[in-house]
């Protein structure tokens, strides 16, 4: 066994620089060192050292012998991280000692200083290079960002990371998305980040079971500028860690945990109770996560707690009406997939009065969204203006329209997969609504059919402006008509999917619309065809900048001739899947737009190198070309058009 180094601190240690590398090392005082001149360019450069027996008369001794007790004492005492990240690519072992030596370790500190202060002129140039290096340090303000993902997520990439952002603006964002299966990241890896890293202000952990507490422990002993956690299917990690994070940094601002078992209400109460600058907070399919956990949290959480989601917890109405007593500064509220909460729950929390400065609610999923809950919401909320429902089965026609009724700030209202609200209730609702309104959007709601009669007493919904129906498989004629007639202000019109509408309808609708529309989205109505189009060109021509007409097998050249001979204003045209020629394309070619900026003709199956031409004389504005599926444009045209539009962006 070789002899350790004797050393008596760090007054017997002297400064010593490769001639090769540039890396400073720490030698003793009392021995003197020689380097060979012909193995100087190696970087395991042999040395040896009079009058001690360091490497047990070896005929080839190098720094590597050295054990790890000493080479940690090297590796500390380098002036700054350019020499630590040189010297970690030396080797692994190098790496790994290099990230065990915490930040606080480093003999650039305040402390080391003082002592080196009172030696030789030598040493006291020595100490004006150190605080250099110092302030060189101070400057990492975390300006660096680094995400691994799958097969590259290693231990070995996280501390490379560490030692190598050091000298490069400090890293201040790190995502670890998945995880190596056989040398996966582990609670080693994060420690390294966490010693190296003290810039460190976001973390996010993806599917990374090996990573524990150990990990996290680390990472609130020495990340303590930490602002944004996010836990996401991470088994191994408990209350035990969350808590440390939660006392030891104080700057955390959003917290995200989603399906991680075994964090429950303990860590919740830290959190409550240390975290006071934090304004988000998404928990999502955590088992462990209950009424205790989650009024701890809200009861104890400052006023900066603005956006809050819960999703899939197992819960009742007692933490729904903390909600509403305790969250006086939640301004975004998100509930979903909650099976315990019934009907009491949610009227509770509106009720409570608590939620005044909430502008914007999404229910998803909750079996306990009612008719009679969904009334106390909007007198409960008077800042609402956002509303999402989802998926629930319970409100009707009845509840939608005593909730437009008493929402006063509505602005945006979503209805998806409510197969209870009929298009008698959504007429109601528009006409009794406030002045305020202006979005709507119906989103596979199968309870919107036909009006069996004309609804009385319904006035027109003068302040909206987008109107989206998606997906509404017996929407048609009939109901186009009636919407029309209360929307005559739209800007905004997206009808997708809706196989019921014509063009005799569709032509009602225009002539309603006094507003002028802007953004017109149309795609997949298959039996819409030129009339409505030409139509749409010649009604709206003045402020048309958007259409999308995908899917609209009807469609045809004429069109295109109308949208070219009108729509001045259009900068955005998606005619994918339609019966477009190479006519239609040079009609849009002799187009006056001025500031045609996007054209899709994906899958237009007659468009063949013939377009060639005027799809270059349309390149001169054009910054994004869609010819996906396009089958009889030959390989060398469109290369010849993405040599010639080298400004846009082709597709094929």
């Amino acid at each position: 066994m070789p002899a350790l180094v004797n050393y008596s601190g760090d007054d017997d240690f002297r400064a010593v620089r490769s001639a090769d590398s540039g890396v400073t090392f720490s030698i003793s005082s009392y021995a003197d060192v020689y380097c060979s001149p012909a193995k100087r360019p190696r970087v395991n450069a042999p040395f040896a050292i009079k009058g001690l027996d360091f490497f047990c008369q070896e005929r080839n001794p190098s720094i590597e012998n050295l054990p790890d007790e000493c080479l940690f004492e090297i590796l500390r005492r380098l002036r700054g991280a350019p020499e630590r990240s040189a010297s970690a690519c030396v080797s692994k072992r190098w790496l790994s000692l290099l990230n065990s030596v915490r930040s606080s370790e480093f003999c650039w500190s305040t402390e080391h200083q003082g002592k080196v202060a009172g030696k030789s002129q030598e040493n006291s140039n020595d100490v004006e290079m150190t605080a250099a290096d110092e302030d060189l340090e101070m400057e990492c303000d975390g300006c660096l960002s680094r995400c691994l993902e799958g097969k590259k997520a290693t231990d070995i990439r996280l501390a490379a990371i560490a030692v190598g952002t050091a000298c490069r603006g400090g890293l201040g964002k790190l995502s670890v998305r998945g995880s190596n299966s056989v040398r996966g990241v582990t609670d080693t890896g994060l420690s390294a980040i966490a010693r190296g890293c003290p810039s460190l202000r976001t973390l996010s952990l993806w599917n990374v079971p090996t990573v524990g507490d150990k990990g996290l422990l680390e990472i609130s002993r020495e990340c303590q500028l930490l602002e944004k956690l996010d836990l996401c299917q991470c088994p191994s990690i408990s209350d035990k860690g969350l808590a440390a994070v939660a006392k030891n940094c104080p700057n955390l601002t959003a917290l995200t945990i989603e399906s991680c078992s075994n964090i429950g209400n303990e860590s919740l109460q830290a959190v409550g109770k240390y975290c006071q600058k934090l304004q988000s907070i998404t928990i999502k399919d955590c088992p462990r996560v209950g009424d205790q956990g989650v009024a701890a949290l809200l009861s104890s959480a400052s006023a900066a707690l603005t956006k809050v989601k819960f999703q899939g917890l197992h819960i009742t109405d007692f933490s729904l009406a903390v909600v509403g007593h305790y969250g006086k500064s939640i301004t975004n509220l998100a509930l979903s997939g909650l099976q315990s909460v019934t009907q009491k729950g949610f009227w509770v929390m509106g009720n409570a009065r608590g939620l005044e400065m909430l502008s914007s609610l999404t229910i998803t999923s909750c079996r306990g969204a009612s008719n009679l809950s969904l009334e106390a919401l909007g007198k409960g909320c008077p800042n609402l203006k956002h509303m999402c429902l989802r998926k629930c089965c319970f409100v009707s026609d009845a509840g939608l329209l005593a909730f437009a009724k008493a929402a006063g700030c509505l602005e945006s209202l979503q209805l998806e997969e409510c197969n209870r609200i009929t298009e008698t209730g959504i007429l109601t609702a528009l006409s009794n609504c406030n002045e305020k309104l202006k979005s709507l959007s119906i989103i596979k709601c199968l309870g919107i059919k036909d009006v069996p009669q004309v609804v009385p007493n319904l006035s027109p919904c003068e302040s909206l402006r987008s109107l989206s129906i998606r997906s509404c498989p017996w929407f048609n004629n009939n109901s186009l008509a009636m919407v029309g007639k209360l929307c005559p202000r739209l800007h905004n019109l997206e009808l997708n999917g809706l196989c019921g509408l014509t063009d005799g309808a569709f032509l009602n609708f225009l002539e309603n619309c006094e507003g002028g529309l802007v953004k017109v989205n149309l795609s997949g109505c298959v039996n819409l065809g030129d009339q409505s189009i030409i139509s749409l060109a010649r009604i709206h021509c003045g402020t048309l900048k958007v259409l999308n007409i995908e899917g609209c097998r009807g469609v045809t050249d004429a069109a295109l001739g109308a949208i070219a001979h009108d729509c001045v204003f259009l900068n955005d045209l998606d005619v994918s899947r339609c019966a477009i020629t190479d006519f239609g394309v040079e009609a849009l070619s002799e187009g006056g737009f001025l500031n045609f900026q996007v054209l899709s003709l994906s899958g237009c199956m007659m468009v063949t190198n013939i377009s060639v031409p005027h799809l270059k004389k349309l390149g001169e504005n054009l910054v994004g070309l869609n010819l996906q599926h396009c089958k009889f444009m030959s390989s060398s045209k469109i290369e010849e058009l993405v040599e010639d539009l080298w400004r846009c962006d082709i597709l094929s």
